[in-house]
Parts: C-alpha cells; structure tokens; sequence
C-alpha cells in the first residue's frame, strides 16, 4: 500500500496511541524522539512496546548513537511486537544506518534532518535492502542551514527527491505541516509537495489526515487522462489534446491508475 498519511502519535500517550491506531490514517508513527520528553523516555518505551504486542505501527525512534536511541534499539530488537518498521531520524552516515537496519531487521525509513545528511541524501537510500524511504525532517534542516524555510529549501526538496527515485524508492513523504488549525495552507502546501515529486505527508494531528488524503487522490480529470492513455498499446502517440504520449507519460498513468485502485472510490461507471 502506498501511504498518504503518516500520522505521528506522542510514545508516552497510550490513549492517543489506541485512538490513532483506530483512525483513519494509512500509518502510525510511535513518537519515541521529538514529542516525549527527556525524563518521559523510558515510560514511553515500555508503552510502545506494549502497543507494538497487540497492533502493527511503525516507530520513530531517538538518534542511533545517543543513549536513548540505543535503548530504542536494544528495546525493539527483543521485542516481538509487530513493528512494521523505523523511521530514523537525524540520519547522515550510511553505516550506521545499515546497523539500525541489519540490528532490527524491519524497513527502515531515514529522515534527513541536516547539511550533511542532504549531501549524503543517495548514499543513505542505497545504504541496505531495507530502507523503504527517505524523506526530509524541515524544520530540523532549516535551523541547521540557517534558513527561514520556504523556497530556501527548494534545493534539498529536489535532492530528495532525485535520490529516493534514483535508488528506486517511492516518492518521498512530504514533512510536516506544523501549523495545525491552518488547514488552507495545509492543503496549498500539499498540492506544492504532490506536483515537486513528494507523495504522501507526515501529520501531526487527525484534521489534517483528510486534506491530505484528498490531495493525495488522483481527481476525476487526471484519472480520466490515465484511462484513456493506459489503454492504448502504441509505442508513442499524439493524443486527442493534441500532446505527445511516450512510455514515460504511460508509466505515470499507469501510477496514478494504482492509486486509484486503493483509495478512489468511484460512483458508477456512465
């Protein structure tokens, strides 16, 4: 299944976590890093746990190499839980994500959240067989590039991009939109990321899941265009808009048609 929404939950809020996990989001993230607390770690851990024996969720745990990050791993490792995988954050050196991956062997997904790990952006996607994705943590990026945001990090959006395609990963899920009640600008922001090659977006409160949902989705117009595209079988084409039609133009079709096929729910067929 290809996730539109990656839906962040706080790893020492078990009632959230329950909520979440009977919600309408395509993936749960555990939070152990960002949303818990120093003195909050180790409680969160064991409720993590706990939720991972009865429901599968993916984790993001604290940067491998600090002392919370390796109890994550040391936890998870023993675990029998279903964990679907990891997200890593801070990631910048390709062997240490090889030993996240290699010590839990479950898909690993790297958040490149500095200069370094931009620059390292191919490296980290090809670093082991089970990194399913990268994607960029902003907010961490543009403090550490000493940028305010918006098109300052156009650059890193592209190189992402570029290097999650280049190592044959999906496209990468879009960060998060951090101001909440702005659902607007949640939804501008979205159709940007969807058309500069991001799909998919991490969210950090159940209201924004169906905006992104919904700009996810192929609309009416794009999924007529890829019918009529995928059902010719010519080498290349000029279509009835008069624009030229090759392989590149039918594998997109062919993309957005499989999107359809999980989550447009079409009225019937005239």
């Amino acid at each position: 299944m290809i996730a539109r929404s990656w839906l962040y939950v706080p790893g020492d809020r078990p009632d959230r976590m329950a909520k979440a996990l009977a919600g309408e989001a395509d993936a749960v993230v555990l939070d152990l890093e960002d949303a818990v607390a120093p003195a909050a770690k180790a409680e969160a851990r064991q409720h993590v746990l706990a939720t991972l024996a009865d429901h599968a969720a993916y984790v993001r745990i604290n940067a491998p190499g600090s002392d919370a990050g390796e109890a994550d791993l040391r936890a998870l490792a023993a675990s029998t839980g279903a964990l679907a995988g990891v997200r890593v954050p801070k990631s910048e050196d390709p062997g240490e994500l090889r030993r996240v991956a290699d010590q839990l062997g479950v898909p690993v997904f790297p958040i490149l959240e500095s200069a370094l790990g931009v620059e390292n952006a191919f490296a980290l996607a090809t670093a082991h067989p089970l990194v399913g994705g990268i994607s960029l943590g902003e907010a961490d990026l543009a403090a550490d590039l000493r940028v305010a945001g918006g098109p300052a990090l156009d650059w890193p959006r592209s190189r992402v991009v570029v290097a999650a395609r280049a190592a044959g990963l999906p496209s990468p899920v879009q960060s998060v939109w951090t101001a909440v009640r702005d659902l607007g600008g949640l939804r501008a922001d979205t159709v940007a990321g969807r058309r500069a090659g991001f799909f998919g977006r991490s969210v950090i409160h159940p209201a924004q899941i169906p905006v992104v949902h919904e700009v996810c989705e192929p609309d009416e117009e794009e999924l007529a265009w890829a019918r009529s595209v995928a059902g010719h079988d010519q080498a290349a084409w000029i279509d009835h808009n008069g624009q030229f039609v090759d392989k590149a133009v039918l594998e997109r079709a062919r993309w957005l048609l499989s999107i359809a096929d999980q989550y447009v729910k079409e009225g019937p067929q005239s």
